[in-house]
């Protein structure tokens, strides 16, 4: 099994593990791990998620007033060759 899809696969249940339900899905060139985060989600488990998901390559959280708020972390599938990595200003 590739290093993404466990690192993938761990992020999901460590956020399950925190108490939050996830969803995993598989892309062309990452995975991506969305859960959605309840107005009752404790504060103190925060730090705790936000650990979690900073071990991705990419993590967000989006909130709105209709859809809640979503956490989101995305590993990528394979290391971006050098010319195609993106830094601050998106650098080539």
């Amino acid at each position: 099994m590739p290093s993404s899809k466990l690192s993938a696969d761990d992020i999901a249940a460590r956020l399950s593990a925190a108490g939050l339900t996830t969803r995993v899905e598989q892309h062309a060139q990452h995975t991506s791990i969305e859960a959605e985060v309840p107005d009752t989600f404790p504060a103190e488990s925060w730090r705790e998620v936000l650990e979690v998901v900073a071990e991705a390559d990419r993590f967000g959280l989006l909130a709105s007033n209709v859809n809640g708020r979503t956490l989101w972390a995305a590993v990528h599938k394979a290391a971006p060759a050098t010319g195609d990595v993106r830094g601050p200003g998106h650098q080539r």
